[in-house]
């Protein structure tokens, strides 16, 4: 009984002062990717609890879970992914990760900055690992860019499909901090059209994106319910030039 009220403890409480601190040396250096993982490490409780959970209620998501693959695999064989076709996923997230000179294995080590929670169970740690690790595809897969208002928006995304207080917290911290230095744009609308674009997806945990890489992104994107980030597009032609859409590390 000790013991599952402690396991209880540990995937449920929250470090208000840690995320506080990441939070704040995130906003004055947005590159310091560390910081991001501090924050999800803070506040996370127990919503990889309920992402397995919904896993476990889907054929899909136990497939998943007996084999466990690791997408960090297929994502760094760049030799593989440039012989893929010309508009496939695949070769899309290669020219992503090519221009912005990023890789799989620097998110992991960016992650590893942060303190991780001991006590929880083979299957969060997995499911953990790989949200980590489909980051840069789901900026290929919403359309959304690494700019500073792309992360915004792919975080909205990503807070929707899968919900986390951190995520939520650095959404509220930087469009506060955004909207501040960019009266101009509606922030509020942007960061719904990405909660938008998460509800009307396919949850991007279901999909074994091993096996996908290799077809159109198009017709994927249809078939899983992405729709066009248009809002989003529309004010980067508005920003061209300013701060807000300088390229920044990943989170």
């Amino acid at each position: 009984m000790l013991r599952a009220i402690s396991r209880w403890y540990e995937q449920n409480r929250i470090k208000p002062i840690q995320a506080g601190l990441a939070i704040s040396r995130l906003l004055r250096d947005p590159d310091d990717t560390g910081q991001v993982f501090k924050v999800l490490e803070a506040l996370r409780g127990n919503s990889l609890g309920r992402a397995l959970m919904r896993m476990r209620a889907d054929d899909r998501g136990m497939r998943l879970l007996e084999e466990q693959p690791n997408i960090v695999t297929a994502l760094n064989d760049r030799e593989a992914l440039l012989a893929m076709p010309e508009g496939s996923i695949g070769r899309a997230y290669y020219d992503f990760v090519h221009r912005e000179g990023l890789s799989a294995d620097g998110l992991i080590a960016s992650s590893e900055e942060a303190p991780r929670f001991e006590k929880i169970g083979r299957n969060e740690r997995w499911l953990g690992d790989r949200l980590r690790d489909i980051h840069d595809l789901q900026h290929v897969m919403t359309g959304y860019g690494r700019d500073t208002l792309g992360e915004l928006c792919l975080l909205s995304f990503m807070t929707t499909q899968t919900p986390s207080r951190g995520i939520d917290f650095i959404i509220f911290m930087g469009r506060t901090k955004g909207q501040k230095e960019n009266p101009e744009l509606d922030l509020k609308s942007l960061v719904k059209e990405g909660r938008e674009i998460g509800q009307s997806a396919e949850w991007m945990l279901f999909t074994r994106w091993e096996d996908r890489l290799h077809e159109p992104l198009d017709r994927v994107r249809a078939e899983l319910g992405f729709i066009p980030p248009a809002k989003y597009r529309m004010a980067l032609e508005k920003l061209e030039g300013s701060q807000m859409i300088r390229p920044q590390a990943a989170a």
